[in-house]
Formats: C-alpha cells, structure tokens, sequence
C-alpha cells in the first residue's frame, strides 16, 4: 500500500482582479500556464479577497455614513468610524466588544471579528473588502464553470483567514464550499483499539483551507492553489454546515 500523500500547488501569474473579470478563466488559464492545468478530483481553493474583488465586494469607504454609535466607537478606540459603520452594516449582531475589536455574527452565520471586512490587499487606499453575498454560490459557479470549460470535476473551497479561540494566530478556514462535504465523519466507526468513536468529524474543507494558505501566504499575489491527491468526499457540501447551531456554541 503506497503511503498517502497530496500537493499542494499555488497558481502564479494570475492577473490583478477587477469587478466584473472572468475569474474562472484567469485561474484556469494561470493553471495551464504554469503547467499544472486542473484535473478531475482535484480541490481548487481561492481566496475570500480575489472573489469579493471579481464580484464588486470592494467597495469604497465614502459608502459608508457612520452613526451616532460609529462615531462614538471609532473615537473611543482610535479607528476609522467608516471602517466601524461597514461592519455593523455587514453583522446581524456584536458579540463582543474588545480593545477596539467587534466580534459580530455576520448575514452568512460567521462569527469572526469585525466581520470578515479588510482593508488589506484590496487595490487602493480608502477601499474596503466585504465578504461575497453568497460565498457557497461562488463556488458553485468555479465548479461549473470547469466542468464545462474543462470537462473536470473539481470540488472548490473559498478561503478566509479566522482566529481561533484559546490560541494565537490565525489560519485559514473554508467559507464556502462546492462539490465537496465539508467533513469526515468518523461516528461509530472503530479506532485501533477497537473503541467505538463517537464524536470525532474532521472538518477536511477547514484542512484543505489551512493547507492552501501555506503556498498562498498574505504579500505573494498567489491569490488560489490546487489541492491534488487530496482525499474528500465528493458531494453537495456548503460552508453553511461548519458554523456550530448556536445551542451548541461554547462562545455565543
């Protein structure tokens, strides 16, 4: 039995996105370029930012009127009150309120700080990122779009970069996901001794993610990669199904 293994492949050479651009294309054809075009089986993973930008995301600041609340925060805490009004306009509610950062629940479900908004690598000054409407539906579309330009079957997985509570740094995790379950259910299966498991799902969408950021990074302009050799189970998944029902949530 050959040990398992699998690559991980950033895309280079993909153009600077703009609203509106053939996503779709630019990272296939960057593929191809490079010499790893896609194959069937294959995971492409891409960045939360390069979808937002293809999407019309990016959008500038002066959108955004700060309220009394804004304003007063932004004052508090030394932060730009548009930047503050942008993410309660984006957020369902604050969960927490810490030095300067707001811990909300955005549309999607995602409990993230200041949610999910970035100001880092968006084209200009003055510019902020907002997650994709439908993150799932982006994915979908890749998906599609390589089975009908390449005749392959890709699962796709958009990334964003969380932290995590109880430790430091941050690392990349799935928020939307296509043709692909989101997880690998160990649930009454055995381990080596035997034992029944009971609780044990790997979310596989949250390694792969992981994984993808090492070859991507944050200052490359590697902005996607192919998961190749990676073992999933193929299906109808959404990032939907990671965020935890708020009955069992142990930071509500």
């Amino acid at each position: 039995m050959p040990a398992p293994e699998f690559r991980v492949i950033g895309i280079t050479g993909v153009p600077m996105v703009q609203s509106g651009d053939d996503l779709a294309g630019q990272l296939f054809d960057a593929a191809a370029a490079q010499g790893t075009p896609l194959e069937d089986g294959d995971v492409l993973t891409v960045t939360q930012r390069v979808v937002s930008k293809a999407e019309g995301r990016v959008v500038p600041l002066s959108t955004f009127v700060p309220s009394p609340f804004a304003l007063d925060y932004a004052n508090r805490f030394e932060k730009d009150a548009r930047v503050v009004e942008a993410v309660l306009r984006e957020s369902v509610r604050v969960i927490r309120q810490v030095r300067g950062v707001l811990i909300t629940e955005d549309r999607h479900g995602f409990k993230m700080a200041n949610a999910g908004i970035d100001a880092s690598n968006v084209g200009g000054l003055d510019l902020v990122s907002l997650l994709p409407v439908d993150p799932d539906a982006s994915c979908r579309a890749l998906r599609d779009a390589a089975r009908a330009r390449l005749g392959v079957e890709l699962a796709v997985v958009m990334t964003d970069t969380f932290g995590r509570p109880w430790r430091h740094g941050q690392t990349n995790v799935a928020i939307g996901v296509a043709g692909m379950l989101p997880f690998n259910d160990y649930v009454g299966k055995q381990d080596t001794d035997g034992r029944e498991l009971r609780v044990t799902t790997i979310c596989v969408a949250d390694e792969i993610a992981g994984a993808s950021e090492m070859v991507m990074g944050k200052v490359t302009n590697i902005p996607a990669a192919i998961v190749r050799g990676a073992s999933y189970e193929r299906g109808e998944g959404s990032a939907l199904e990671i965020v935890r029902e708020l009955g069992m949530d142990l930071f509500p």
